[in-house]
């Protein structure tokens, strides 16, 4: 993954992009690969429900379709809490009650040197956290979160984020004074930009870039 400050002046967030492209992440994102994979209550859920709203597939790439992949995934999720549940009762009772590494929070066992990444699948899409230890503090940290990824704005090849690529899909505003349509489709992404923004100087000046690896 590469991530570089963006050249625009219209936004404090970083230009992640995954091989050199832009990526949505998020319910729909997921949705769409549980359904290319073939997972078959994604492709169930998916097919009735563009059949009830009479739309093919390509619905999907827009506002409604982000807004019918987050209700269609939590579907999917209550369907299988009970399963999950049983699962972990099942363990519990085979004596599997350990929840943590204790020695992870125990500071006699912390290194003093180090390197550590965490990444995951959050509500909002895909998570990334890298940190650097030195002399027993932290001397590096960095994060990408999922609004870093959607709302990144135009990068230095002119590539778009998922945001400003959603709002150029000719949104008809029905009162400019009140564009509604543009605040519902950058709704529909769910976006946390207090997680996502990051500081540059007075000037709007490039600072410096970060690769991950």
């Amino acid at each position: 993954m590469k991530v570089e400050e963006s050249p625009c002046h219209y936004s404090w967030l970083k230009s992640p992009r995954w091989r050199g492209k832009p990526m949505e992440v998020g319910p729909l994102a997921r949705v769409l690969m549980m359904y290319a994979t073939g997972d078959a209550q994604a492709r169930e859920l998916v097919d009735s429900s563009l059949s009830l709203l009479k739309l093919d597939q390509r619905a999907l790439f827009s506002t409604l379709g982000r807004t019918l992949a987050r209700a269609l995934e939590t579907k999917i999720l209550c369907d299988n809490l009970q399963s999950w549940y049983d699962r972990l009762v099942a363990n519990i009772k085979q004596g599997d009650t350990r929840t943590f590494n204790e020695r992870y929070f125990d500071p006699a066992y912390w290194p003093k040197e180090g390197k550590g990444i965490g990444i995951m699948e959050a509500p909002r899409g895909a998570l990334g956290h890298w940190i650097v230890m030195k002399d027993g503090l932290i001397d590096n940290y960095q994060c990408v979160v999922p609004t870093t990824w959607n709302a990144g704005p135009r990068d230095p090849n002119g590539q778009t984020g998922a945001y400003e690529a959603a709002l150029q899909d000719n949104h008809t505003l029905v009162d400019q004074a009140q564009p509604l349509e543009i605040l519902r489709t950058l709704h529909s992404f769910d976006p946390c930009l207090a997680c996502a923004v990051h500081l540059m100087d007075a000037h709007g000046n490039e600072q410096l870039k970060v690769k991950i690896r």
